[in-house]
């Protein structure tokens, strides 16, 4: 596969990251022959919810909206001639925060030019927990919800709901990391995911969306694959899924990961 593009890339903007600027995120993309690339750093998240890791750092603040927009568009016309870059977010949905979210992207919208749409967090037992910020936080989930089988039939059962979700018409038409679930998989035990999978790209399919194929979970320890692995992938190839390949580099230096494993 070749990789013209990148279309999630994550900013000095993004609280847990490496501070990396923007500059050197966009001299790697030129140098590692990238046409365009999406700079989709963590929306602030809804009006309302509190950030459950222990850092609070999963999104950036609202107070830094404007300054990020505003960054992405001089820079877009300092680099006008050599790459295309595209305004973006990585959206959070959160079930129960519909409206606070369509909220958010009616204000926001008409100023981006490419968004995702993700799950990272998940409503078990009363609260809800962040799915992918460490082991120890997925055994947790585990821990309420009883079962690594019940905490994936609830991740995808999530997934769902954000793809069937009206969230107006500046929606993100990309879901991202589609198979996150996995990113411990290796310590936790493995649940099959065909059938959920291929109920959800029929569901992806229908609302002619597309699929983040993100190669971050090749360099995770307990996972090595991309998000979504190559089976998948090539099931949504099947059913005309544009696939968007997605670095999701914190770092310069994370640019192309995992497009060795891309279909």
């Amino acid at each position: 596969m070749a990789v013209l593009r990148d279309g999630h890339i994550h900013t000095p903007f993004c609280p847990h990251g490496s501070g990396d600027s923007f500059k050197k995120y966009i001299e790697r993309s030129i140098s590692e022959g990238l046409q365009t690339i999406t700079f989709a750093e963590h929306a602030p998240l809804p009006a309302g919810f509190e950030d459950t890791v222990p850092e609070k750092d999963s999104a950036m603040p609202y107070t830094e909206l404007h300054s990020y927009l505003e960054e992405i568009n001089k820079w877009k016309k300092e680099y006008e001639n050599d790459i295309e870059i595209l305004t973006g977010l990585e959206v959070d949905f959160i079930e129960g925060f519909d409206h606070e979210t369509k909220a958010f992207l009616d204000n926001v919208g008409p100023m981006l030019d490419d968004s995702i749409l993700s799950v990272h967090f998940l409503l078990a037992g009363g609260s809800y927990t962040c799915l992918d910020y460490s082991p120890e936080s997925f055994a947790e989930l585990v821990k309420k919800t009883g079962s690594v089988e019940r905490t994936v039939n609830l991740y995808f059962q999530t997934l769902h709901q954000s793809i069937d979700c009206d969230l107006g018409k500046h929606k993100p038409k990309r879901i991202g990391h589609i198979t996150l679930i996995r990113k411990f998989h290796k310590r936790f035990d493995p649940v099959d995911l065909q059938s959920k999978v291929h109920a959800l790209l029929d569901s992806i399919a229908s609302k002619g969306m597309e699929l983040d194929y993100n190669g971050a979970g090749t360099a995770k320890p307990l996972c090595r694959e991309s998000y979504p692995p190559r089976d998948v992938a090539l099931e949504a190839k099947k059913r005309g899924i544009p696939l968007i390949y997605g670095s999701d580099a914190h770092q310069a230096k994370e640019l192309m990961q995992g497009t060795g494993q891309l279909i």
